[in-house]
This record gives structure tokens, C-alpha cells and sequence, in this order.
């Protein structure tokens, strides 16, 4: 089976969980692409660079869906002579779209929006999924995995930028309710076009990808998996002497900042991405839950993306 990821940063834990060489990008021109293509972009929106600038007044990449369904179409296309030869492959690929939507309202968030401004920009970016997913079946696809976005109250960076006194904006697990509201909320209109895609496309495996309960679970059972639970919502690789390891435009990568002793035992890396260790963690004992064979079924867990896709706003 092929994987086509039309995604975030993937992970290279999840090719060798399926028995996989890693994944080329597909701009790779010594790629290797017998098993599946990388068509993923950090910074990638779901709704286009005009829609952003003109409906919403946000400067945003050149970077969306759109481009990355513009690149599948020109490598199918000129991979494969045949069209009867890629449609076969595509029918049967498993793509895996997302998670999809967090930079729009990051950007939204790092030029000034409010929460009340990133909650009117929801129904848009779920339908620009929504008309994505059906342009890949009209190409044949026969599998689709479509993420939620994560909890973005309970990322260093996020806790760092909008830190407050009042622990009534805190949940039992110490991160920040009303981002996390937002992300209920896409993950819930999102789980809501799959159900309707499904119903649409009975001949078609359709699945959700609950990121968002799957990163809880870890923050919540850190110890299990092997964490310091001291250290669930400190970044490995940032400056140790600030609280969540995170101050401004200071980040991992920048001379003098340190990197902690032992990574394995934190699951942020650098306030935004997880650690190698989580990865691993997530993958090992979260995807044997995908199964897109399986129609109508809500999955839990990160499974072949669990990379956080966020814009680096450190300079709020």
C-alpha cells in the first residue's frame, strides 16, 4: 500500500511502524517514490493566501491545500503515463490529510486576532477540507484519514505567550481552556464532514484522527509512557531558567540555548514539536487503532503525523 501524506511534519516512526522506508518529499528530485509521497508544508493553511488577506486581513505563506493538491495532481500525472495505472494506485493508497487548519488561526493569533475572530474563520477551514477530500476521491481515493487538530492550551509555547494569574482559566491537566475550547470546537465540525462525507461516499473509508484526546492522554498518563511528569509542559530544548523553557524570540537553535540531559524523558522538544521519544510512544501504542477498513469509526490517536504544524509566534 502507498501512503500519500498531505500533511504536517511527518513522522519517521509511523513508515517503519508500517514497515516502510521513510517517505520522500515530494520536491525531493532524488526521491523515491515507490511507497508513497511527502507532499507536505510547514506553514501549509487550509484556506488560501487571498481568502486569509482579504476576508480575514492576515498575511499568511503561499502555502495551502490547494498547492499541496496542485503538486499530487502534477506528480500523478507525470509519474504515471497511465491513467489506468494511477488511479489503481491511488484507489489503493491510504491518504493521510492533515492535521489541517491550526495555521490559519495561528497566524490569525500572532497578527492580533482574538479567540472570537479564530471562531468565525472555523466554518471556512472546514470547508476547505471538505471540498479537498472530495477532489481526492474524485481522483480515486478509496482510504482518507483525516486528523483533529490538537490542544494547543496545553503547548509551552501557547501556555508561555498567554500565561495568566487566574486559575480559572486552567483545567486539571494545567492547560489553557479557552484554546482548547477552539480546538474542540474545529474537531467537532470536522467530525461532523466526515460522518456527512461517509454517508456521501458509502464505498469510501473515512476516518477521524483524534489528535486532540491523544495528546491528553499522554499529558495525562506521562508516567506510563516513561516522562518525567515534572517536565510534561517544559520544552527540552529552550531556555532553562523561564518557566515552560520558553522566552520570546529566544528558541532551541539559537546560540547558548540549552538542551536538556535527557530528551527521552520530556514529550516537548522545542515548545512546539514533541521529542523523538513521543513520537515513538504515540505511534507504538496509538496507531494500531487505524484501521480504514473500517467505516464510521473515530479513531484515537496520533498516527501518522504527530508533529505539531504551529507558526513560531515567540515574538508576541
Amino acid at each position: 500500500m502507498e501512503i500519500f501524506l498531505l500533511t504536517c511534519f511527518t513522522n519517521l516512526n509511523a513508515a517503519k511502524y508500517l514497515k516502510l522506508p521513510f517517505i520522500d518529499a515530494y520536491l525531493n528530485k532524488e526521491g523515491n517514490f515507490t511507497h508513497g509521497v511527502n507532499f507536505a508544508t510547514g506553514g501549509a493553511t487550509a484556506l488560501n493566501m487571498s481568502v486569509l488577506e482579504l476576508k480575514y486581513n492576515i498575511s499568511v505563506l503561499d502555502l495551502s491545500l490547494s498547492g499541496q493538491l496542485d503538486w499530487f495532481k502534477s506528480h500523478i500525472y507525470s509519474y504515471y503515463v497511465d491513467e489506468s495505472v494511477w488511479r489503481g494506485k491511488i484507489s489503493k493508497g491510504l491518504f493521510i490529510m492533515g492535521p489541517i487548519g491550526g495555521n490559519d488561526y495561528n497566524f490569525a493569533i500572532a497578527q492580533g486576532k482574538t479567540l472570537s475572530d479564530i471562531y468565525k474563520m472555523v466554518p471556512d477551514v472546514i470547508q476547505a477540507i471538505e471540498i479537498f477530500v472530495e477532489e481526492i476521491i474524485g481522483l480515486g481515493a478509496t482510504k482518507i484519514a483525516i486528523p483533529g487538530n490538537f490542544p494547543v492550551g496545553c503547548v509551552p509555547l501557547y501556555l508561555s505567550l498567554f500565561k495568566t494569574n487566574d486559575s480559572n482559566m486552567y483545567d486539571e491537566l494545567k492547560c489553557l481552556k479557552p484554546y482548547n475550547k477552539h480546538g474542540q470546537f474545529h474537531n467537532y465540525q470536522l467530525q461532523k464532514v466526515v460522518v456527512k462525507l461517509q454517508k456521501r461516499y458509502p464505498n469510501v473509508s473515512i476516518v477521524y484522527m483524534d489528535y486532540y484526546e491523544a495528546f491528553r492522554q499522554i499529558l495525562q498518563h506521562a508516567t506510563l509512557f516513561g516522562f518525567d511528569k515534572t517536565t510534561t509542559q517544559e520544552a527540552c530544548c529552550g531556555p532553562s531558567d523561564e518557566e515552560y523553557n520558553i522566552k520570546g524570540v529566544v528558541s532551541c537553535g539559537n546560540k547558548g540555548v540549552p538542551v536538556c540531559e535527557n530528551p527521552r524523558e520530556h514529550i516537548s522538544w522545542d515548545g512546539t514539536h514533541l521529542t523523538q521519544h513521543a513520537y515513538h510512544v504515540l505511534v507504538k501504542h496509538l496507531m494500531p487503532s487505524l484501521n480504514v477498513g473500517v467505516k464510521n469509526e473515530r479513531l484515537n490517536g496520533y498516527l501518522i503525523s504527530i508533529s505539531v504544524c504551529f507558526i513560531l509566534i515567540r515574538g508576541l
